[in-house]
């Protein structure tokens, strides 16, 4: 099974298509461009003809939101086959998908919504996992999502529920170090321990983006908004997971409200800084 590789000293950026003259107007000092696959499932047009351009140049990650892993019922074939044209077509360094689910019986939500830690949930996931795989004929990394609500029938820790689908598949992990901060603050817990009882030595790739905050009926409520830079905090547990597992992908996201380039870029020159200070030789893994 093909396990794809994106440069781990060099960060990337979501690419959108307002920002393609600029991208492409001089290189640019990053190490990879990831895209939503939903966004490049038809045959042809603009979108591919730019996406072209760019994978001659940089490293490509192939990054899912429809897939519904987390679902109880079966994994939408059609939309499968079409990711996996997609791969064909591009051959993506990674490909990722969110544990979550966003689809019932035909239906399609605008949410990746939670799921509850369970065995049984943990069997229908890997069984996704192991589906997607072996259509694809490569690993994949599986991301944790934003939550904001916790099932009282959680037998199992978001953590442990995800190393055991990474133990059981082979799957890798897509870290979302602002999915983490957000989830702790939200539910009370405490984002560096929370960071840390996750199987760094299993993280592919590392997503860094930003949120905002609300009051729930006075109590604070942070959402997974990609709409503003990545919040101190979360560049401050980003710090620690580097000096915790060393250099790892890491990507900027930014959907919505999307800056001029030179916002974005100045994003990732900050996660740059940080990587920059990681020892060449990583240090072993707190969860190894």
């Amino acid at each position: 099974m093909r396990q794809g590789s994106l440069p781990a000293r060099t960060p990337g950026a979501s690419f959108k298509p307002q920002h393609f003259l600029a991208i492409n107007s001089a290189p640019q000092p990053l190490g990879f461009f990831e895209i939503h696959a939903e966004n490049y499932m038809s045959a042809g047009g603009r979108p591919h003809a730019e996406l072209r351009t760019l994978r001659e140049c940089y490293a490509l990650s192939i990054h899912g939101v429809g897939l519904s892993i987390g679902s109880a019922q079966p994994l939408d074939q059609d939309h499968l086959d079409r990711l996996k044209s997609l791969c064909v077509r591009y051959e993506p360094e990674s490909v990722s998908e969110h544990l979550a689910w966003s689809s019932h019986d035909g239906r399609f939500l605008n949410d990746l919504l939670p799921l509850p830690y369970t065995e049984e949930m943990l069997g229908a996931v890997v069984s996704h996992v192991d589906r997607i795989q072996t259509s694809l004929q490569r690993q994949i990394c599986l991301e944790n999502p934003a939550t904001y609500i916790r099932f009282a029938q959680s037998a199992l820790t978001e953590a442990d529920f995800m190393s055991e689908v990474v133990k059981r598949s082979g799957c890798a992990l897509l870290l979302d170090i602002n999915n983490i901060y957000v989830s702790a603050i939200n539910h009370g817990t405490d984002p560096l321990a929370d960071l840390m009882s996750f199987p760094l030595h299993q993280v592919q790739e590392i997503h860094l983006a930003g949120h905002t905050e609300s009051r729930d009926g006075g109590q604070r409520l942070l959402i997974d908004a990609h709409g503003s830079g990545t919040a101190e905090p979360v560049m401050a547990l980003y710090a620690k997971a580097i000096a915790a597992a060393g250099p790892i992908p890491t990507l900027i996201e930014w959907d919505n409200d999307i800056p001029a380039w030179p916002r974005l870029l100045a994003e990732a020159q900050a996660a740059q800084r940080i990587l920059d200070e990681c020892p060449a030789k990583a240090a072993p893994s707190a969860a190894a």
